[in-house]
């Protein structure tokens, strides 16, 4: 059975990405005068910032840092890419520890040619040589699936069951799974995958948008909660039977959207929390 509806904003984040057009600190003060909760933050809103003193920022402000977007893409097609993939990798946990995000989501990289089971491979073994790192700075990782028509060049790890294989096999308690319902809505296995992650204990992030019919373009036009296909409010209910109690995190890519006044899209967005999710 699907889970009720969201009365209040308690469990409410948004993701930087998702009002685009906005500083930090303009996504900081909307969020909090929105009654937003949380924020997790990409790493494009703090170029040339100092994490330290943008965390404390948001945290003056009374919001959560719920995570860091996105460290992984640890595949390339010799071994020096490898190495500076890991390289980056070690800069943004120093980073996310700095900003005082308490996971990172992984975006775990493919090459375009590269048999896709080489390239889980490269993944498995760059999240095995930063894992020591982030479980000394306290910086969990989320390995997130992408969705299937990403596996060329963004991301070689496609189903929650490849992810929690490989949360499995590295067996620590630093590295989980994001679970993305615009990536994995479509899986028969999805309520099964995530119970299972549940039982592990590594269910570490969920994130919310909507499928629109028929999609523009399949990486910046995703939907509000309530415009698409997707059931996310079944989702939910499979996450929280499953023993996740963290946060609903809103991340939408949108062409349409980025170019709207962002103040009533971020009406939108909390509208769209209550109504749909």
């Amino acid at each position: 059975m699907g889970a009720g509806p969201i009365w209040d904003y308690s469990k409410l984040c948004i993701h930087t990405i998702t009002t685009k057009p906005w500083s930090l600190d303009e996504a900081i003060s909307h969020y909090t005068r929105a009654g937003v909760s949380g924020i997790t933050v990409w790493r494009n809103a703090l170029e040339g910032m100092d994490p330290q003193s943008a965390g404390r920022r948001i945290r003056e402000a009374g919001l959560e840092i719920v995570s860091l977007c996105r460290g992984g893409f640890f595949p390339a097609a010799d071994s020096e890419g490898r190495q500076k993939a890991i390289e980056e990798n070690l800069r943004i946990i120093d980073e996310a520890a700095s900003l005082g995000a308490p996971l990172i989501v992984l975006v775990c990289g493919a090459v375009p040619g590269q048999p896709l089971n080489e390239s889980r491979k490269k993944i498995r073994d760059g999240i095995a040589a930063i894992q020591p790192y982030a479980e000394e700075r306290d910086i969990r990782l989320a390995i997130e699936p992408l969705h299937p028509m990403y596996a060329d060049d963004r991301s070689a790890i496609n189903t929650l069951k490849q992810a929690n294989d490989m949360a499995e096999d590295l067996n620590t308690e630093t590295v989980g799974v994001a679970v993305d319902v615009y990536h994995l809505w479509w899986d028969q296995e999805l309520e099964a995958e995530i119970r299972r992650s549940g039982r592990a204990g590594n269910l570490f992030a969920f994130h919310i948008c909507d499928w629109r019919t028929p999609t523009e373009d399949l990486l910046n036009d995703r939907g509000l909660m309530g415009e698409g296909c997707i059931p996310i409010r079944n989702i939910r209910g499979w996450m929280e039977e499953g023993g996740f109690d963290g946060f609903n995190e809103v991340e939408i890519f949108s062409n349409r959207r980025w170019a709207q006044d962002q103040e009533k899209y971020l009406e939108e967005i909390c509208r769209a929390y209550l109504q749909a999710s």
